[in-house]
This record gives structure tokens, C-alpha cells and sequence, in this order.
């Protein structure tokens, strides 16, 4: 008998070469400020971790469903939205393996989108409800192609997770 472990939905950084278009000019067209962080804690979308005190940051105007519906054929339309973001101001190598999701430990919204970029349903996740398992229910619906994670506070995108690839049995 052969058994599949459904895998545990992936946070996704901000890849570097996105990163590095995004350094030169975000998604609203202005070029990035790189500023240094006296305080620490921004959480940073390039690494999936939150800034030290003196790290070198940039806030930068960051478009995820519309760079996902370019590399997927999407059309979002009105759901297409771009907000801040914060990243390093230079390559940082990106996240360490996480083992699951990240910037837990807070109330997250879960937006659920389905292949054509469309909000399917939003979803609020408190503390210490588990994230990762809301992921999987979200993901137990067929229809959902993307989740964004966002932060309550500000609505802030913190990353995407998208829909786990599943080996099929031969």
C-alpha cells in the first residue's frame, strides 16, 4: 500500500529577480529608498524574517496578484491591487527554510483566489489558531489557486502560498 502525506503549503518570498526590478522602480513606477532600520522588527518579504536594527531596508509599492496573473495568464482584473512592502535594499539570499508558514503568532487575513485571479473568500485567523491548517482547509477547496497572507493591522500583503503540487500514484 502506498500513502501520500498532503504537502504543507509553502511560503513564498519575493523572488530575487522580482526583487531587483522592484529595487530599481515598484510596481507604482517610483524608484526605491533604501533607508536603515533603527528599530528592527519590519517584516521583510524577501527573506520571510523581520529586520534587525541597522539593516538596510527599502519600503517599496509591490503589485502580487498582478505578478502572479503575468506568470500564469490570469486576468484579475479590479481584484489586481498593489500595496507597501518592505524588503532588503540589497540581495539578502532569501528565506532560511521555514518548516512552515511564516510571521505567525498574529491575527492574518487568508484571501482564497481562484485560477483566474478572482477573490473567492477571505478568511480571519486568531490566534492561536493555526495558520498552516487553515492554509490546508483553504487548499481543500478545489477552486483556490492562490492564498494570500496578510496582516490585519494594515491589510499588508506578507506573502502568497500556492496550490501544493500533488504527485499522483503510477
Amino acid at each position: 500500500m502506498t500513502t501520500h502525506a498532503t504537502p504543507l503549503p509553502a511560503a513564498r518570498a519575493i523572488t530575487e529577480p522580482v526583487l531587483a526590478e522592484l529595487r530599481a522602480s515598484d510596481d507604482a513606477g517610483r524608484p526605491a529608498t533604501a533607508v536603515t532600520d533603527a528599530e528592527g522588527g519590519a517584516p521583510l518579504r524577501c527573506c520571510l524574517r523581520r529586520s534587525g536594527r541597522g539593516e538596510r531596508v527599502a519600503l517599496v509599492s509591490y503589485a502580487p496578484l498582478r505578478r502572479w496573473a503575468a506568470d500564469t495568464g490570469a486576468e484579475p482584473g479590479a481584484y489586481d491591487e498593489q500595496g507597501p512592502v518592505f524588503i532588503h535594499a540589497e540581495p539578502c539570499g532569501g528565506p532560511a527554510p521555514l518548516g512552515g508558514p511564516a510571521f505567525t503568532g498574529a491575527h492574518r487575513v487568508l484571501r482564497r483566489y481562484s485560477r483566474d485571479g478572482h477573490i473567492l473568500c477571505g478568511r480571519l485567523v486568531t490566534p492561536p489558531e493555526d495558520v498552516a491548517a487553515a492554509l490546508g482547509e483553504a487548499f481543500a477547496d478545489p477552486e483556490v489557486a492562490l492564498v494570500h497572507v496578510r496582516a490585519v493591522e494594515y491589510g499588508c500583503f506578507l506573502y502568497e502560498v500556492r496550490r501544493p503540487v500533488t504527485s499522483q500514484a503510477s
